[in-house]
Parts: structure tokens; sequence; C-alpha cells
């Protein structure tokens, strides 16, 4: 029984998490009067938890004003994706049609931004789409990056 308790526990530990943003940085786009924070347009990197080698870089909307300060703005579904070989790519284990690499809130509630990817096989390369999504309604707002797996140079 503790084996089989250990080999569960090792299986929820080894399995891939979507992968946390690391700032990169913001501009605003509207001032907001009395100190309030303004709208941005933010950009962050996050590698993919399962592909050693590719890094994304997401930017979107982020609303300022009393509603962003507290965390009850609704953010727009806008978002633009980049995604490049930055390295050698290795895959750790079977790549999932559609797996989340990154997911994002953006609304206190219902709204997610997420960035799944696809192996396209036939031409080698690794396909990565950000949409936003609600629990009522999907958004047709989506961007699209492809990296094709290509040998690294070694330095």
């Amino acid at each position: 029984m503790n084996r089989l308790l250990s080999a569960v526990a090792f299986a929820l530990a080894s399995a891939a998490v979507p992968a946390q943003a690391e700032p990169v940085g913001c501009v605003s786009t509207t001032f907001r009067m009395l100190g309030l924070a303004n709208d941005k347009i933010c950009v962050d990197s996050f590698k993919d938890p399962k592909v050693e080698g590719v890094v994304c870089h997401v930017s979107r909307a982020q609303t300022g004003g009393m509603s962003g300060a507290v965390g009850l703005a609704e953010d727009t579904s806008d978002a633009s994706l980049a995604c490049r070989q930055v390295g050698p790519i290795t895959m750790a284990g079977n790549l999932k049609d559609g797996e989340d690499v990154f997911k994002e809130s953006r609304s206190w509630l219902f709204k997610k931004l997420q960035v799944v990817r696809f192996y396209d096989k036939p031409n080698n390369t690794l396909v990565y789409l950000s949409y936003s999504d609600k629990i009522v309604e999907g958004s047709p707002k989506n961007a699209i990056s492809t990296v094709p797996i290509m040998p690294w140079a070694a330095k």
C-alpha cells in the first residue's frame, strides 16, 4: 500500500503544471487621476514546463483605476503571444495536444487567459495558442506562435 501511495505521490508531483510568468515590463496606456493605477499593457515571459529550450512572451492589457486596484476589474481578452527556441529542445514525456502551458485569471471570477501547446509532428513544429475563456462564453480573440524544432549548435 505504501508503494502505491508513493507512486501516486510521485506521479502527481512530476505532472506538468502551467508555467508561472516572470514580469518583463509594462507601459501605461491611460492616465488615471488621484494616484490610482494607470491602465497598462504588460509583457511577461514563461517557459514551457514540458519543453526545455522554448520561451514564450505574452502581452496583455491590465485595467487600472479603482476596480483594477482592488482586483474587481475584468481585463480585455486581447493578448499577443511570441514563442522562440532559445536552446536545444528536449521534451519531457509525451506531449498532449491542447495541453495547458500557461494560465492566468483575467477577472475576479470567471475569465482566464490560457496558452496551450500542440505538436505538429509532420512539420516538426510546436504550436502555441493563446485564448481567453469564460464559464458562460468563450472569446474568439486568439493568437498563435510556432516554434520549428531545429538543431541547436553547442558553443
